[in-house]
């Protein structure tokens, strides 16, 4: 089968395809025919050679950590039902960008009916993501949220959520095409580029925002506090740029506000599994949609990294077969 090695950390170019051997599921595991693959901005990181200590790869290896397709073999103490079955699954960041992956059984949800492989994999965790977020943060009617990467994958369906909620919803993007996305959806949409794009947000909002979903980090993450009401709740998931929103804490505890981290407070593999089920369930019903941005082959799983590194396009960006 073909798959896709990390030869060395270093840029896309070392993204190289490899004839390898086909996997046999081991007891308790399935093996899944892959027709859609989510690119993390982490495999980019991952592949670039940060958190080495922490993630402990070492090239070459076969990167990704989601996959979508229909169930081929299955091992020892598998139920067999699940064979042929459209599914999608989480690795733990390896293995899956190739033809054939094994997967644990206990990692498998069933691709709901109405729902695609694509529009699944582009959902295992961005929209585990959404829907721990939104649950979370408690939004309510009347709330005022801000998302700081409205067309991002989590980002896009935070929107939806929120505003399913009763929510009024800002969203930040960049260039009109994106924020006539944000719009789509329902939302106020604001140019982060904008130099006084944190008083547009408080114009927009009546004076400040209650809730903040901040998937930049960085800079954008940490001027976002500058839009929030007094007892507003913050909650930071994402630092593409690789450093997270940085606020002065005695500021905040003076204005009583609530900030959490992703990696604070993240639901273990068996919550995250039950909040992507949740996601996926909620897209098969047309409550919410994914954004897929731009779809690859396998084979040019360089491009794709190059793609989701460049930020050219919105939502998820996929690998397929």
């Amino acid at each position: 089968m073909r798959a896709v090695e990390v030869t060395r950390f270093g840029g896309p170019e070392v993204l190289s395809v490899v004839e390898a051997a086909a996997p046999e599921p081991g007891p308790a595991q399935v093996v899944v025919r892959m027709s859609a693959v989510d690119v993390l901005f982490l495999d980019t990181q991952l592949r670039g050679g940060w958190g080495e200590d922490f993630f402990g790869f070492e090239p070459p290896y076969v990167p990704g950590d989601g996959v979508a397709g229909e169930v081929v073999a299955f091992g020892a103490d598998v139920d067999p039902s699940w064979l042929g079955r459209t599914v999608v699954a989480g690795t733990g960041n390896s293995g899956t960008y190739a033809e054939l992956v094994a997967v644990d059984e206990a990692a498998l949800i069933a691709v709901p009916d109405g729902l695609t492989a694509h529009e699944a994999a582009s959902l295992l965790h961005d929209g585990a993501t959404a829907v721990w977020l939104a649950e979370a943060a408690s939004i309510r009617p009347g709330d005022r949220v801000l998302v700081t990467t409205a067309v991002g994958g989590a980002g896009s369906l935070l929107v939806q959520l929120a505003r399913a909620a009763g929510a009024q919803v800002v969203g930040l993007a960049r260039g009109e095409v994106k924020l006539e996305l944000v719009r789509s959806f329902g939302a106020d949409a604001v140019d982060y580029t904008d130099a006084d794009w944190v008083e547009q947000v408080r114009e927009l909002a009546g004076g400040g925002v209650d809730v903040v979903l901040d998937g930049a980090g960085g800079r954008t993450g940490s001027d976002a506090f500058g839009a929030v009401n007094d007892g507003a709740r913050v909650f930071t998931y994402g630092a593409p740029g690789g450093d997270f929103a940085e606020y002065d804490e005695v500021e905040a505890k003076r204005r009583e506000l609530t900030v959490v981290g992703l990696l604070d407070e993240q639901p273990d593999a068996e919550g995250l599994r039950a909040m992507a089920a949740r996601a996926l369930a909620e897209a098969a019903a047309g409550r919410i949609k994914p954004t897929i941005g731009r779809t690859f082959p396998l084979e040019r799983a360089a491009d794709a990294h190059a793609s989701v590194e460049a930020r050219t396009s919105p939502g998820r960006t996929l690998l397929v077969a």
